[in-house]
């Protein structure tokens, strides 16, 4: 235990000290600690590490996967769904196809089975990837959209096409009438599972008498208890967790309107979800040397042959999937084209070009069974594709915006100009409560009269410095009312938010920005001790 302790506590202190010198070299910190894990693994005498499938599958994919759904813009996400739609299933399933034919064509002995169990293996993108390499960059906000929506359901895909693919290897058979029910009813039925989770966690969190610090510690099991559910009886764990993310961040005003939740729980997910992806990363790398060490009678130059060409075939495939995807839908529909602007040739090949492989790819090539045929190929050449695309791509990818020069896309609002709007707004709904509810406190309470000038005058909040104030009885009973006013705007003001929301007026991110300057001005006149 110890010694476990020891190993686990030096590893995180590692991808600590190697994220800081990523940043002070400007790589993103994915595709660092995936070189730096290589590096390591060959350090003589180290011992080798073994990822536990079970391990990424049950520990790391849930929260992963709920993190990305819950900063996920569901009017976004729905505005854009057709091209996610097309990237996350028909890109997935025409690699899964691709792949399966070259490498039985290719690789000895290989059959089309474990073409397809390959395809399925290396077909999803990873998100955490690209988004940390494109967060820094002026990338349109189209593109980002649907790679981010691509990423929360292409894994679902992906792995429904590899359970297909284990099952013809297993049993020699493959009816492509049950696997598409089976594929229908896996997606469907996780999308079930997952709301109906998610609808428990929603009661609890809005009925029950919760803390800051229960609400964090239970949106921390949630993804947990979804996952767990949908895979018990066979379904996509990974649409469950996605679809009750969705839901749950949907309303997320209704459930955590208390600021001090709020910031608590950024605190908390942040932290777990860098330890999580520098962990998962720098495993990677740090696999290498027994996977090599695992190849058995095949030669490491035929290997990583097959795994170079595969690698750079995935990349193909995806820009020859994208171009189409873009404009055969505007060709074909006059609404697409009244609606959509077009998207240019600078915006599909950003998105064809940012599809980086990682994490779920990795722990689906080790959950193939150890005696399963060419198993250790499998796993190398899944290592090579990792290797490639999220270097070679991540490191030109960069590179490829500045000289493609690509602006926004789609006619949007600048941020300066929505942030304003919605101060805006926010300040005629605290005005509304004042004259309509508070009336005759603003002119009896000098604090509350002295807070409606204000709003009228568009001036700064007062709370943080009323809170150090030291005050008698009469006074503190004054300041007490005074705050009590402010947390009754303050909850009208996030019931506005969601309207806003609701209705698509504002961006999603702009919108979040201003819940949480609404969390910090309420957190300034909470007391210590109390939630």
């Amino acid at each position: 235990m110890h010694h476990t302790l020891l190993l686990i506590l030096s590893l995180l202190f590692v991808v600590f000290m190697l994220v800081m010198l990523g940043q002070r070299l400007k790589i993103s910190y994915p595709i660092f600690l995936v070189l730096a894990g290589l590096g390591i693994g060959f350090i003589p005498g180290l011992p080798h590490i073994e990822i536990d499938t079970d391990m990424i599958f049950l520990i790391f994919l849930p929260p992963l996967l709920y993190e990305a759904a819950w900063y996920t813009s569901w009017n976004d996400f729905w505005k854009w769904k057709r091209p996610i739609m097309m990237l996350a299933f028909g890109a997935v399933i025409f690699t899964s196809c691709i792949v399966a034919y070259t490498s039985k064509s290719m690789i000895p002995g290989f059959t089309l089975a474990l073409g397809f169990l390959l395809g399925g293996i290396i077909s999803p993108p990873d998100s955490v990837a690209a988004t940390s390499v494109l967060k820094h960059l002026k990338v349109p906000k189209r593109v980002l959209t649907v790679l981010e929506g691509e990423s929360l359901i292409n894994d679902a895909s992906s792995l429904i096409v590899f359970r297909f693919a284990m099952v013809a290897v297993i049993t020699g058979q493959f009816v492509m009438q049950k696997a598409i029910g089976d594929f229908f009813l896996s997606a469907g039925m996780g999308i079930v599972i997952g709301l109906a989770v998610a609808h428990i966690m929603y009661y609890i969190h809005r009925w029950l008498p919760t803390t800051a610090s229960i609400d964090s510690a239970l949106t921390v099991m949630t993804p947990y208890f979804m996952y767990l559910a949908a895979e018990q009886f066979h379904y996509s764990g990974v649409l469950a967790v996605v679809s009750g993310g969705l839901f749950l961040s949907y309303r997320s005003h209704a459930i955590f309107p208390n600021g001090a939740t709020r910031m608590q729980m950024l605190g908390v997910w942040s932290t777990l979800i860098f330890v999580l992806n520098g962990i998962i990363f720098i495993l990677i790398g740090l696999e290498l040397p027994t996977i090599i060490h695992s190849l058995g009678d095949y030669s490491i130059a035929d290997a990583i042959r097959y795994g170079v060409i595969i690698a750079f075939l995935t990349i193909l495939v995806r820009l020859l999937w994208v171009y189409p995807g873009a404009f055969i839908p505007r060709m074909l529909s006059k609404k697409i084209r009244e609606r959509e602007p077009n998207p240019g040739w600078k915006g599909p090949l950003i998105v064809g070009w940012a599809g980086m492989r990682g994490v779920v790819s990795l722990a689906s090539a080790l959950s193939v069974p150890l005696l399963f045929p060419h198993r250790n190929l499998i796993l190398f050449i899944t290592f090579i594709v990792i290797l490639v695309t999220l270097v070679f791509q991540g490191l030109t990818l960069p590179l490829l915006i500045r000289i493609i020069k690509i602006g926004e896309i789609d006619v949007i609002t600048p941020a300066d100009q929505q942030e304003a709007g919605i101060q805006l707004t926010l300040m005629k709904v605290a005005l509304n409560i004042l004259e309509e509810k508070y009336a005759f406190e603003a002119t009896d309470n000098e604090l509350i009269g002295s807070l409606k000038k204000n709003l009228e005058n568009n001036i700064q909040n007062t709370g943080a410095r009323l809170e150090s104030l030291e005050c008698s009885e009469t006074e503190k009973a004054e300041v007490d009312l005074y705050h009590a006013v402010l947390r009754d705007i303050y909850a009208l003001q996030r019931k506005e938010l969601f309207q806003l929301r609701r209705h698509n007026v504002f961006s999603d991110e702009v919108i979040r920005s201003q819940e949480m300057q609404l969390d910090l001005d309420e957190m300034k006149i909470m007391r210590p001790g109390h939630e």
